[in-house]
């Protein structure tokens, strides 16, 4: 299928007819491949990704999820294909293996732990007394950050969703697991488009492609080596955040 999994045709957003909060934007991402989004704080990350589940609909322009206007489906359709992970992590008072099983109440326990394991998240919850019948507090708040983190990928892509979005997910993960997560994820969901929103740019190097927001404006887009050449914007956050040699990789 040559149908892009997602297409932004000219999007702009306004809330409530203020200024544009994203401004004529166009991009398509191939289906099963992995996306890197990246700007500064207040660059219109979040509010352009809240524009693929419908949460708010573009002001002008369309976006398209399989050649489709989102608007054409209804929203449990088009909710059901995909999964977001938000900044803020929230967990719900239960077990783990009750969080787990949110999207899918059919789950079994080999398709929790492998979705554990996925995201990095297996190993401290095999050392939990109880295993998957652990109790979790009320969001979640008896785990670290990164731990509350990794359990809420893990219930999202136990979901297997057609795509799906880590907004910041990974910003309290240390760069190992930072790393290992995403091999992971790159074996695990080939043919799951991933979209992930980062301040990071080791997170998302290694993007098949990259689109970069500054001030609501598409930067650039492309590969990291494209945009290290064509775009300063993106030259100017690598630079900032590792070495030279670290960034020409």
């Amino acid at each position: 299928e040559n149908t892009p999994k997602i297409a932004f045709d000219n999007v702009s957003f306004s809330y409530g007819g203020g200024d544009d909060e994203l401004s004529k934007i166009s991009f398509e991402i191939k289906r099963g491949s992995t996306v890197g989004i990246i700007g500064g704080t207040g660059s219109g990350k979040s509010t352009l990704i809240n524009l693929i589940p419908r949460f708010y609909d573009v002001t002008q322009g369309s976006v398209e999820v399989d050649g489709r206007n989102v608007k054409d489906y209804s929203f449990k359709q088009l909710r059901k294909q995909i999964g977001i992970v938000p900044q803020q992590s929230i967990l719900f008072k239960g077990t783990i293996r009750d969080n787990m099983k949110w999207e899918n109440p059919d789950l079994s326990d080999e398709d929790i732990i492998t979705a554990l394991k996925n995201a990095q998240a297996y190993e401290f919850v095999s050392k939990l007394p109880m295993g998957l019948d652990s109790h979790v507090e009320q969001g979640g708040k008896n785990f670290s950050g990164g731990q509350r983190q990794r359990l809420c990928i893990a219930r999202a892509i136990a979901a297997q969703p057609k795509v799906l979005i880590l907004d910041d997910s990974f910003s309290a993960l240390d760069f190992a697991t930072d790393a290992a997560l995403r091999k992971a994820l790159s074996q695990y969901t080939h043919e799951m488009t991933v979209i992930i929103v980062t301040q990071r740019c080791s997170t998302i190097m290694n993007s098949d492609l990259i689109l970069v927001l500054d001030d609501g404006m598409l930067a650039g887009k492309g590969t990291h080596k494209e945009l290290l050449k064509n775009c300063e914007t993106y030259k100017e956050i690598c630079l900032s955040q590792l070495s030279k040699s670290e960034v020409e990789v």
